[in-house]
């Protein structure tokens, strides 16, 4: 089994609706995210997956958030943006275009801080 792993960062804005505490009051984060793909064999080249593809599928996806109060962005709308939340929809969206026969987004790691994280993955699709 093979593991790789890209990592991207970007500063955005929110604010927790429902939340009793300080993080109710809009506040930003440098936020970092971690992408985690294993591959049960590698390509003709001798890659799980390609680190350039991989790591531009992910900016892409935090490109739309980077600089942005995330409450009043349309992936939001109906959701907080919790850092479990960010990393369930990078899961999801990365899984759409990354997942192939012998290789799949494994996990997705959202960063608040460097103390603080939320992951995401789907135990139906895990194989270990």
């Amino acid at each position: 089994m093979f593991e790789v792993r890209v990592e991207v960062d970007f500063p955005a804005g929110h604010h927790l609706v429902g939340y009793p505490g300080d993080c109710a009051q809009p506040h930003g984060h440098n936020w970092k995210m971690e992408v985690f793909v294993r591959a049960s064999e590698l390509d003709h080249v001798g890659m799980a997956v390609d680190f350039r593809s991989l790591k531009g599928a992910t900016q892409e996806i935090v490109a739309g958030w980077d600089h942005q109060d995330l409450n009043t962005h349309a992936d939001f709308a109906k959701i907080n943006p919790t850092a479990e939340n960010l990393a369930r929809l990078a899961y999801e969206k990365l899984s759409a275009v990354i997942d192939s026969g012998s290789s799949w987004v494994d996990r997705v790691r959202v960063w608040e801080n460097d103390r603080c994280f939320a992951a995401y993955w789907d135990e139906n699709k895990r194989r270990v």
